[in-house]
């Protein structure tokens, strides 16, 4: 969905339009499996995807308030615009009328959605299934809309209706369009999820030292640094991905070196390194729902190659002394917790600084037994949860 949005395909809507379309989509994606089992009770064959999508939609509407009328003509309306949808179009009307009298108490009794298989077993084998259900209510709750700001956390939470989270954040409940926002296109703030933005925090790049954020796009790591003056070099394999970074750094007034390079190939000497590292994005469910359904864990054994190898080259380009961050936004132990142990293992005199994870708003009961910070979906349930990440701060002799 993410690329979607990037090649623009709501740019022709009004902002209101365009946030409402995509708040629906994401809904959508994160009660399939409930949209389905109400369909199911009224749908004796199923339609083709299309006409079905537009069932979909229109169900998570009706049962979740919508008004009967408009949305029930607005699906009738979608099928009836489809040359292969015409003659289907009274199923439709028929089917969601039925929806919007009973469809509102089938959806209440239905449980949490679930996570493929795919994904819910291994998570179930690391975290237990307590834990994966209350990632599953955090994913079907969704999440709100967090931003780091340059300075006066507290100022732009009151004049944004916001609140401070405990690490510096600053959460949005009801954000809507985030680029009409005050303070948006002045570049006084740029939206980052809390967890996403402790990585930088950890590292706590200072005035003047030279910082590479190894795997830079979309740059939210990168403005912190630079935001602290830090001399920051962004680098990302992919350019049309840096021209995001590049945008963010002009619209918020802040510089740093920006290089398309691949990271294994990349030279020179930095007193501290954050390495965001490829992976398979798990920790993001909440924010982006589409991903448990768009892959399936075929591609897991490269990235955890992959992990390493960046972190291997990332300790070659640390000064003596220097320290690096590594992070995933992941909820796999083999993307996070495993890698730091083999690190540590394969790289004599590296350790792990436990210390720099006293951090305020930093539980203690997140570290790891190897002194790592691993965060969940679930925690943080009664201020609306965070992103999965693990990282860990690492030291060279």
């Amino acid at each position: 969905m993410a690329e979607l949005l990037g090649a623009g395909v709501l740019e022709r809507l009004e902002p209101a339009d365009r946030a409402r379309a995509q708040r629906l989509a994401l809904d959508v994606l994160r009660g399939l499996e409930r949209a389905d089992r109400v369909l199911d009770k009224h749908v004796r064959k199923n339609p083709p995807l299309h006409v079905r999508n537009i069932l979909r939609l229109a169900t998570v509407e009706l049962c979740s308030g919508g008004d009967a009328h408009g949305v029930v003509n607005d699906a009738v309306a979608l099928t009836a615009g489809h040359k292969k949808g015409q003659h289907m179009k009274g199923m439709v009307n028929a089917v969601l009328r039925k929806i919007a009298a009973d469809g509102p108490v089938e959806w209440a009794k239905l449980r949490v959605p679930r996570l493929p298989k795919w994904l819910r077993d291994p998570l179930v084998m690391a975290w237990g299934g307590e834990a994966v259900m209350a990632m599953e209510a955090a994913q079907f709750a969704g999440a709100p809309v967090d931003i780091t700001v340059k300075d006066d956390a507290a100022g732009w939470a009151e004049r944004l209706g916001g609140v401070v989270l405990p690490t510096g954040s600053v959460r949005l409940a009801q954000a809507g369009q985030v680029s009409a926002l005050p303070g948006f296109s002045d570049g006084a703030w740029w939206v980052q999820d809390a967890a996403a933005a402790l990585p930088a925090r950890l590292l706590d790049a200072r005035p003047g030292e030279a910082v590479l954020d190894m795997c830079a796009a979309p740059g939210g790591k990168t403005l912190q640094m630079a935001a602290a003056g830090a001399d920051v070099t962004a680098l990302d394999i992919s350019d049309s991905r840096l021209e995001r970074v590049r945008e963010n750094l002009a619209r918020t007034g802040l510089k740093a070196r920006v290089v398309a390079r691949d990271a294994l190939e990349h030279q020179g000497r930095y007193d501290a390194i954050l390495l965001d590292a490829p992976c398979s994005a798990t920790g993001t469910i909440r924010r982006h729902p589409d991903l448990p359904h768009a892959k399936d864990g075929a591609e897991f054994g490269g990235l955890f190659e992959l992990q390493s190898a960046m972190l291997d080259h990332a300790l070659t380009l640390l000064k003596p002394g220097g320290r690096l961050v590594f992070c995933t936004c992941s909820l796999l132990p083999d993307e996070g917790e495993c890698q730091i142990e083999d690190a540590l293992g394969r790289h004599p005199g590296l350790v792990v600084d436990r210390a720099a994870l006293d951090r305020p708003g930093v539980d203690p009961a997140w570290i790891t037994d190897e002194g790592g910070l691993r965060l969940r979906p679930d925690f943080w349930p009664d201020l609306g949860g965070m992103d999965g990440f693990y990282m860990a701060v690492l030291r060279t002799a």
